[in-house]
């Protein structure tokens, strides 16, 4: 549906975000590097794509009548986007979100009506999944778990959505693509669609380099819970990225392509680089999942692990 001034956000449509191609980073001996800014969408992260439709599959299988509370874990892109869509299609929403998560996503999810569970910081998000597991348990004519780690809509809204635009963006062209990884949604839907496309196409899975990071909302599953949805015969190569050279590169595309990537997008954006400098040619997307603007204040971009 076109996208009209008067649009209520649960009209408005999710996906169709740019793709960028790198102008003055250098990308190697001749590969295109193109990046995917989904803090184009209209809750500000990749995540609006997984939360709509989640949110649309329970409203599908009519089971939000008005008395049950849309509930799941989030260390903040994925809660701000349930919150928003939530709030447009007339849910409530709770959410258990880790208590170190920053003041300014707490204060937008609370603006946004959603009733806010802080969970023990030192647990994470596996420990905040884990408390909205036991809520639903209880109380489960209360509260309705989408549980995104598990929630298979959190990847079918790639692999219908995300992974076509590609595809169509680049003309069929993309030889290489690359997803930092938190719940792995991303990464599998659009890496099962584009394998199923074109099999060549290599697909690289990044992850933090360690368990303790300031790469925000992504998971070093060596050290965490591996989502249920990840599947692992879909990643081609694994790279690993500290948490500096995710902030400086961030930082580079700020400033050398104006593009306000968060940490997570620049996570990506070195994994990309490194693939790129061993190729002649090609085109390799790089998904940079939100901005700095929720996290520019955060105490890990003065170069500090948490």
């Amino acid at each position: 549906m076109p996208r009209t001034p008067s649009s209520p956000l649960h009209l408005a449509p999710v996906g169709m975000t740019p793709l960028v191609r790198l102008q003055r980073i250098p990308a190697g001996r001749g590969a295109e590097v193109h990046v995917k800014c989904e803090w184009m969408n209209p809750a500000g992260s990749v995540k609006d794509r997984p939360a709509l439709w989640m949110i649309r599959d329970v409203e599908d299988r009519g089971l939000l009548d008005g008395s049950r509370t849309l509930l799941d874990s989030t260390s903040g892109n994925t809660g701000i986007a349930l919150a928003q869509i939530a709030a447009a299609r007339g849910h409530r929403v709770t959410l258990c979100m880790p208590a170190n998560a920053s003041p300014a996503r707490k204060r937008l999810l609370e603006l946004l009506g959603a009733e806010l569970v802080l969970t023990d910081a030192q647990e994470g998000p596996d420990g905040a999944r884990a408390i909205a597991r036991r809520m639903a348990e209880q109380e489960p004519n209360r509260y309705l778990f989408l549980d995104q780690y598990s929630n298979p809509m959190n990847w079918r809204a790639h692999y219908e959505g995300t992974s076509l635009e590609i595809w169509d963006q680049t003309e069929g062209r993309i030889t290489h693509f690359v997803a930092i990884m938190g719940t792995s949604g991303t990464f599998t839907g659009v890496s099962r669609r584009l394998k199923e496309l074109n099999p060549r196409i290599e697909r690289i899975a990044v992850q933090p380099d360690a368990a303790y990071h300031g790469i925000e909302g992504t998971k070093h599953y060596a050290s965490t819970e591996v989502p249920p949805i990840f599947d692992s015969t879909l990643v081609s190569r694994q790279v690993e990225v500290s948490t500096e050279a995710a902030q400086e590169m961030a930082r580079r595309l700020a400033r050398e392509e104006g593009l306000p990537a968060g940490t997570s997008g620049g996570a990506a954006v070195v994994a990309a680089l490194r693939v790129a400098e061993n190729l002649d040619g090609g085109l390799i997307v790089a998904v940079l999942p939100d901005n700095v603007m929720k996290s520019i204040g955060e105490p890990t971009w003065d170069g500090k692990r948490p």
